[in-house]
């Protein structure tokens, strides 16, 4: 037997389940959402997390009756916090409307019919808050997830043309642990000549000088420009050496930035929403894109702001999609979680990172937002690359925008694993995946992934190159 109750009280409400004559009661929205989450390391960390699979299951059952308008009434507040406002200021009714009179239990059927198509989800979008597709994907199974993402299509443009239906991209990662001109080039080259880099080649730097960060930018775009690359480059150094960069005239294609839910959490990335919006007008500004281009990149994942102590007493899934808001603010061109990338204290092992990273994908393209998914752990969790095979597949089932890729799948600028340019391919081989359509005739022109086309070696194509040297 179940029965549900939600009550008022002096504070908001009390969510109480009854099952089999056990009655559990869940003191806040906040509490309930945090004690539904699948397991995961960082929420028992926090001391947020469920006691045990059967708190956990009344916690989601639970859940899955509170109507969506109580997300709206008894909002996660965080007092004086710029996320929280803008998620209130972002809310539109009208999108909101035809879901207006559901539960979340409720809102997960609607999701899975097959009447609900990818228009109607698009039309939603900016009518659900981060707290509401969190608390639907926490009562949510994986085939769940996938199968909702993948009727969603979310395209954005610069160069190239990224999520569209049935097609995969990449990101190519060249990082090297000292900035070596060199070195990041030849690492680009190595991932162009597997076609990979058609969402973005991008560089995280090993260091954050404005001379570094220009030098990058100026390598990135020698390979694109002399090779005649129809892509997008990116220094992935903070928002604030871009502006300063931007300002000496470097060739500034994407700003990049990491973000997180909460308002403290930002301010420890060193951002807020104003600085956020001065860099969107300043790339802008530079005239290096087609009209209406997507200009930004931003970066997230589980367990950021809790390891800031920034979470505000939420659970580390509810706050990574409240992240989301901050992202679609600026209608980016890319967003990734990296989903594994924070270590074991936030999500343990394989399965809770595979876990999240479908839930990451899920919330983000509901909420309208251009999804990647760096595919990643570092070596000290306990996940390895078989983990990695089956996220990967996952996620290009559901229709996963771009993922990460890097040198035989081992970053050795930042020292974790991801995937490589050869685990792109076998999905473009398996599922049929091809990259973004201008990318791909760019390939074909140059006989790249064509049989028995003999292509130059990589010594060749990187002297003939002039780039910028250190």
């Amino acid at each position: 037997m179940l029965e549900t109750e939600q009550c008022a009280h002096a504070f908001g409400m009390v969510y109480r389940v009854n099952i089999d004559g056990t009655r559990f009661e869940f003191p806040s929205l906040k509490v309930l959402l945090a004690k539904a989450s699948p397991e995961r390391s960082g929420d028992v960390l926090a001391g947020l997390a469920a006691d045990g699979p059967i708190e956990r299951l009344a916690a989601q059952h639970c859940l899955a009756d509170v109507p969506l308008r109580a997300f709206l009434d008894d909002i996660l507040e965080v007092e004086g916090d710029a996320v929280t406002e803008l998620i209130a200021e972002q809310h539109d009714r009208d999108a909101f409307a035809p879901i207006a009179s559901l539960t979340v239990g409720a809102f997960r059927d609607w999701l899975l019919d097959p009447s609900t198509d990818g228009r109607a989800l698009a039309e939603l979008a900016w009518g659900v808050t981060p707290e509401m597709v969190a608390a639907v994907s926490k009562i949510m199974r994986s085939q769940d997830l996938i199968t909702v993402s993948a009727k969603i299509e979310v395209v954005t443009r610069f160069r190239s043309t990224i999520g569209l239906s049935g097609h995969l991209s990449t990101r190519n990662q060249p990082n090297h642990p000292t900035d070596d001109s060199r070195g990041i080039a030849l690492s680009a080259l190595d991932g162009l000549l597997m076609g990979a880099g058609d969402a973005v080649i991008g560089v995280n730097p090993a260091t954050d000088s404005l001379s570094d960060y220009i030098r990058i930018c100026e390598v990135l775009e020698a390979i694109r420009t002399q090779l005649n690359i129809p892509t997008q480059h990116c220094c992935l150094g903070h928002v604030s050496t871009a502006l300063a960069a931007m300002e000496r005239a470097a060739p500034v294609d994407l700003v990049f930035q990491s973000v997180a839910g909460s308002e403290k959490a930002n301010n420890g990335f060193g951002v807020s929403l104003s600085l956020l919006d001065e860099a969107h007008d300043a790339v802008k500004a530079l005239g290096r894109a087609p009209q209406g281009a997507n200009l930004m990149y931003f970066e997230t994942g589980q367990g950021a702001a809790l390891s800031s102590d920034a979470h505000h007493g939420m659970d580390q899934q509810t706050m990574e999609a409240r992240a989301y808001a901050v992202a679609r603010r600026y209608r980016p061109l890319l967003v990734n979680t990296v989903v594994g990338f924070i270590g074991p204290e936030y999500l343990a092992d394989g399965k809770q990172i595979i876990r999240a990273g479908l839930e990451d994908h899920f919330c983000g393209k509901l909420m309208g937002l251009p999804m990647g998914v760096d595919v990643c752990y570092t070596n000290h969790s306990y996940a390895d690359q078989e983990d990695m095979d089956i996220l990967l597949t996952v996620l290009a089932s559901a229709g996963v925008n771009f993922v990460i890729t890097v040198p035989g799948a081992d970053d050795i600028m930042l020292n974790y694993q991801s995937l490589s340019y050869h685990d792109a391919q076998y999905i473009r081989d398996t599922l049929g995946r091809p990259p973004a359509p201008e990318f791909m005739s760019w390939m074909e022109a140059n006989g790249i992934g064509t049989p028995g086309v003999t292509l130059p070696t990589l010594d060749n194509a990187l002297a003939n190159l002039q780039i910028p040297l250190a």
